[in-house]
């Protein structure tokens, strides 16, 4: 099989690949997140204060996958320039391609 070295990563295309796949995780984490608040927000005898956090909730599945987005992307970015950096002066990592 084929060994091929990876020597640069397209910055753009990979900030938002990660930045993608974390918006989705964010957006699962938020509707977890959401349906236990909504379980919380119906027990015990402060369950009017408790609603609040079933609003939270819906508002999480709105922010967190902007929020995951934009963190993704920058750090991703950032990730791809110093490995470019990296690889630019020394030996990039070593792919087997089937």
């Amino acid at each position: 099989m084929a060994t091929r070295e990876l020597k640069k990563i397209d910055v753009t295309s990979f900030a938002i690949v990660i930045g993608l796949v974390q918006a989705v995780m964010g957006f699962l984490m938020a509707i977890i997140g959401s349906v236990g608040f909504s379980f919380l927000s119906f027990m015990g005898p402060a369950a009017g204060s408790m609603m609040a956090l079933g609003a939270f909730g819906l508002l999480a599945v709105i922010i967190y996958p902007v929020v995951f987005f934009i963190a993704g992307f920058i750090g991703a970015a950032i990730v791809a320039i110093v490995y470019n950096f990296v690889a630019s002066k020394y030996k990039g990592i070593l792919i087997e391609l089937a």
